[in-house]
């Protein structure tokens, strides 16, 4: 396979192997021809790579096609996921995520690709979800970050609408290409998934990476995109997303303050903020949260998929 992506294979990665991925071109998805018929499943040939297939994770499908395509999407747990291109123009990848509550069992995705010639085809492959467990963290904060005054439940509630409302667009451009990086240079926790206890009370899963960071650390851009939210958060205290394409997004919380503007271009490695304490914290960290297709998933998982030689 060319462009640096190593051969898929059923079983899960082993994390001493290094996957790289080199820099990719973007093929807009053309129109659907209705009055085409799927061609045969046998058309079309779908592996995958993984760290694990469970809840969280984030899947790299290849699809290897008998013609040249200028399109192919997937869809599975109820989301569209588009692919790319990868080298040769039979060769496209795409990236899937496996949401945080998904339960286990036998989950099919539907691929389908249009050739250069209009010609559609389609296939199923499965995917063997299993169970995960995830840990219980119990954390100490200040109370008005558990029971907000009133006058804030109107800000708590525009800005969640406002968040989702991003993470629900999908861009059509792929603005990723390449590795990603590490956006602090500090070790990563496991508390993506916890399910948290704040000051003695049951709230929603941790579904972000927190990464050992100093006060005043730079947080770099993972990879390239454009900036779509530069904000101060109730819960999150200062914040950055990042749309990276296709339904890809980073999250960056508790900044101590924002180096970048919203509409602005990225690319990877390019600072965008400093670590901090800011909203709802324990001490200075960073809270990376990652976004695909809507799905909760652990950015470590994608820096598993693709990640820098040493």
């Amino acid at each position: 396979m060319t462009n640096g992506i190593r051969p898929a294979r059923r079983e899960s990665l082993h994390p001493s192997r290094i996957l790289v991925l080199a820099a990719l071109c973007v093929i807009p998805a053309a129109a659907q021809p209705a009055e085409k018929s799927p061609a045969p499943a046998a058309s079309l040939t779908v592996s995958h790579q993984a760290r694990s297939l469970q809840p969280g994770e984030v899947v790299l499908l290849t699809l290897h096609a008998p013609q040249p395509l200028r399109s192919a999407e997937a869809e599975a747990f109820g989301k569209t996921f588009p692919f790319f291109q990868e080298g040769d123009a039979t060769v496209w990848a795409g990236l899937l995520g496996i949401d945080l509550e998904v339960a286990a069992g036998r989950r099919e995705v539907r691929i389908r690709a249009v050739q250069e010639d209009g010609k559609t085809l389609a296939t199923r492959y499965d995917l063997a979800v299993k169970s995960k467990q995830f840990p219980t963290r119990r954390i100490q904060v200040k109370q008005e970050y558990v029971t907000p005054p009133a006058e804030q439940l109107e800000r708590i509630r525009m800005e969640a609408e406002r968040v989702r409302a991003i993470f629900a667009a999908v861009t059509p451009q792929r603005f990723w290409s390449g590795v990603f990086l590490r956006p602090v240079p500090g070790a990563a926790t496991s508390s993506f998934g916890s399910r948290s206890i704040v000051n003695g009370q049951p709230r929603s899963p941790h579904t972000g990476a927190d990464f050992h960071a100093a006060e005043g650390t730079p947080v770099k851009a993972p990879n390239a995109g454009k900036v779509v939210l530069v904000s101060d958060l109730y819960f999150s205290g200062n914040t950055v997303i990042l749309d990276h394409g296709q339904g890809l997004y980073s999250y960056f919380a508790h900044l101590s303050r924002f180096t970048v503007s919203e509409g602005e271009a990225i690319s990877t490695g390019d600072l965008v903020g400093y670590a901090g304490a800011t909203g709802r914290v324990t001490g200075p960290h960073l809270h990376w949260t990652l976004r695909l297709a809507e799905a909760r998933v652990n950015p470590l998982s994608l820096l598993e998929l693709f990640f820098e030689l040493e």
